[in-house]
């Protein structure tokens, strides 16, 4: 009997053997992982390890070479990427992808509209839209970015973007959050504040993170996998990771 049927639950995602190699380059190897609901895992590795490719195969980016890509247990392995968010998948990428001469709440709004099949006009009545202005304040309330929602994004911090960018990824009510980097270019005060803003989203959603930034990792996630040449090394807590002579070798003692 598997762990999803004596512990009554499903996982949210699950990679089975997933490989890419592109010509003679093997860029994920045989990699398993298993996500289920509320959790939060961090992938770690140094550059060139194999970590976006990996993210590119989970979202339906690159096709696999090999292996299985399973969400809520269907194998999903050939969808594109919309249909997996559709299912509930939500990415953020290392390069923000936001609108700067618009208002925090405008992005916001964008970000709902965008995932709904009717059009936004700008000059019909307000009170139309009601749910979608509910939603974007109960995002921005859940974030403690209410105080930024008339600001625009171009005067925001590079941290403060960042973080409007995971609010962007939650508008469609994932059930598996995939952070790309989300400490990238942050100073270590804002990487703080990117760790209290992770610790407070629901603690429902599962969270897979690509990450350099060892303090965020090592505080937000429970469990950590090392990827090294594509493989997985080693995987387990960060009390386990930190103290881990191979990783230490292979990760830790370099930049």
């Amino acid at each position: 009997m598997s762990d999803a049927q004596t512990s009554g639950r499903q996982p949210v995602l699950e990679l089975k053997g997933l490989s890419k190699s592109f010509g003679g380059l093997h860029a994920v190897r045989s990699v398993d992982l298993k996500i289920m609901p509320g959790d939060r895992k961090a992938i770690i590795g140094p550059n060139g390890a194999g970590k976006t490719t990996l993210f590119n195969l989970i979202t339906g980016i690159f096709p696999s070479t090999s292996g299985q890509v399973l969400l809520f247990g269907r194998d999903v392995t050939t969808w594109p990427s919309h249909r997996r968010t559709a299912m509930g998948m939500a990415r953020t990428f290392q390069i923000t992808s936001l609108f700067p001469r618009l208002t925090v709440l405008d992005n916001v709004l964008l970000a709902i509209k965008g995932l709904r099949p009717s059009k936004f006009v700008m000059w019909r009545f307000l009170s139309s839209y009601r749910e979608v202005y509910d939603k974007a304040h109960g995002l921005l309330e859940q974030a403690s970015f209410m105080d930024r929602k008339d600001t625009e994004v171009r005067y925001l911090s590079h941290g403060e973007k960042r973080q409007l960018e995971i609010i962007l990824g939650l508008a469609s009510d994932p059930k598996i959050l995939l952070l790309d980097e989300p400490a990238a270019g942050l100073s270590s005060g804002e990487s703080v504040e990117m760790t209290k803003f992770l610790q407070r989203i629901d603690p429902n959603l599962a969270i897979l993170l690509i990450e350099h930034d060892m303090d965020v990792v090592f505080d937000v996630a429970q469990q950590i996998s090392v990827l090294h040449f594509g493989e997985v090394l080693e995987t387990g807590t960060p009390k386990q990771i930190h103290d881990s002579k191979r990783v230490q070798e292979i990760y830790l003692g370099t930049d």
